[in-house]
């Protein structure tokens, strides 16, 4: 990748790597702010031990807190999906790693699909600012977006008729609240990538983008996901 060390000036002009992580998805983080683990935080750290600075870590419970910190220029380096929502304010990498967005109902809900839940009088808890809040609100056309701190608290303490969430941790919501199920299926695939701000030079993003691709091929990401106990996809080259 040639001399990085502008891309170091550009990507930590403070000489400290400043990554944004969000706790609130335990595919990509686990732990707390003093001890934070996961794919994100061994990918941030290969990061800044390739530039040759240290790294440190600012811990939020929600991506739109980690999309708040990067975009204001508290941290220089965020792990968020892909959506069109954020791409004028942020520089994205090919995703690293693919997940879903699944729907939980009560087993007495007569949905069978998820194609079933967007009809008129039905509400969809979510949490605010997720990658699937920002995409069932530009895409949902007769249901509605019920926005909380996390999806599953809003579907019970409003008694919503659906909860959207990332596969995961709603398959151990529902095995650990009988009377729930998910639909089968997905309503969403969710495209987990690195990045910065569009005003990082071209060479930073090219650094970042070949960067995770060659973490990709040579089985880092993978492996981050397995140390973490997640069965995520990684996902394919570019």
């Amino acid at each position: 990748m040639g001399d990085l060390s502008a891309v170091a000036r550009d990507l930590a002009p403070t000489g400290t790597l400043r990554a944004a992580v969000n706790l609130g998805n335990p595919v990509l983080a686990h732990g707390t702010p003093a001890d934070p683990g996961g794919v994100t935080v061994d990918l941030a750290r290969e990061v800044a031990a390739r530039l040759d600075v240290p790294v440190e870590f600012a811990c939020f419970d929600a991506a739109r807190k980690s999309f708040e910190a990067l975009t204001s220029g508290a941290a220089d380096l965020g792990f968020l999906a892909i959506e069109p929502a954020r791409a004028a304010e942020v520089a994205f990498t090919a995703p690293y790693v693919v997940i879903e967005g699944v729907y939980a109902v009560v087993d007495g809900s007569p949905f069978a699909t998820t194609a079933d839940v967007d009809r008129p009088g039905v509400r969809i808890g979510v949490k605010q600012g997720s990658v699937y809040d920002l995409y069932l609100t530009r895409t949902v056309e007769h249901a509605t977006i019920v926005r909380g701190e996390d999806g599953v608290t809003a579907f019970e303490t409003e008694g919503l008729e659906v909860a959207a969430g990332i596969r995961q941790p709603m398959t151990a919501y529902v095995a650990a609240h009988p009377g729930t199920r998910l639909l089968p299926g997905r309503f969403m695939e969710i495209r987990q990538a690195v990045c910065t701000t569009p005003a990082r030079r071209p060479e930073t993003v090219t650094f970042l983008h070949e960067l995770v691709e060659e973490l990709k091929a040579t089985g880092f990401v993978a492996d981050a996901l397995r140390r973490a106990g997640q069965d995520a996809t990684v996902a394919p080259p570019a």
